[in-house]
């Protein structure tokens, strides 16, 4: 697990769940009767087509109220007032096509600065880092609505990597995108995981991503089954984990 400090552990983030069920058109679709999803956890959520793992991201992040079951959040900072829900903005959940806003990269990764109380040289230096790590500089100008796949990924991570969520999850963030752009977003979950960010990682199948975790969540004939035991990179997968891109990562 990452390294954190003292005053990080007695204000560790945290989504608890307790007795979840959820049903879809009148079958259940996936329950569990205790899960823990918390700051500092890298882990591995795996399922065939279909089993619910988008839908459950989605759970813990308060986009879908359950059927049934109490999902409870600690460590964060108060809602505001006027947020009936207690858990929207607490886990932050990434799509595997990202949703960008209308306007330009620059636009897009400064959004979320503007609405944190943080200092100018905080807020410039995280930027830059960020456009560093993703590669964007020489697409600063361009649409959001115009960028690659793997562009618009590296963007969306980005954009998270900036906010630095306590949680964040993300649903198949490198499905159907070439290996540079791979690599560099290995390289920034992989930072994400150095500074202690809650990481729960959706794939089909094991890959560089998945040899960063050290939990695993399997949604199999509708239970969601919890072990520290992860399954080990697939052989005909490339070891990202291994590539000289975590440089990056400084």
């Amino acid at each position: 697990m990452s390294q954190m400090s003292s005053s990080q552990h007695s204000q560790i983030a945290s989504v608890n769940v307790t007795n979840l069920v959820q049903q879809f058109e009148q079958r259940t679709l996936f329950s569990v009767d205790s899960l823990t999803f918390r700051q500092g956890d890298v882990i591995y959520l795996q399922g065939d087509n279909g089993t619910g793992k988008s839908t459950l991201m989605k759970i813990l992040a308060g986009l879908l109220k359950p059927t049934q079951g109490k999902l409870i959040a600690t460590g964060f900072d108060k809602s505001a007032w006027w947020h009936t829900n207690s858990l929207l903005g607490k886990a932050v959940y990434l799509h595997q096509h990202p949703y960008l806003f209308d306007g330009s990269v620059r636009y897009n990764l400064t959004y979320g600065l503007s609405r944190r109380e943080l200092q100018q040289p905080t807020i410039s230096q995280r930027l830059h880092q960020a456009i560093e790590m993703a590669q964007l500089s020489q697409l600063l100008d361009h649409s959001a609505s115009n960028l690659s796949g793997g562009e618009r990924q590296r963007l969306a991570i980005a954009r998270a990597w900036i906010c630095q969520p306590k949680l964040l999850m993300l649903d198949e963030p490198i499905s159907n995108m070439d290996k540079h752009s791979q690599k560099l977003v290995l390289a920034m979950i992989n930072l994400l995981k150095m500074q202690g960010t809650g990481l729960l990682i959706s794939s089909h199948q094991t890959c560089g991503l998945t040899a960063l975790c050290q939990q695993h969540w399997h949604i199999n004939h509708q239970k969601i089954h919890t072990s520290q035991h992860v399954p080990n990179l697939d052989t005909q997968q490339d070891n990202l984990a291994m590539e000289p891109s975590y440089v990056l990562a400084k």
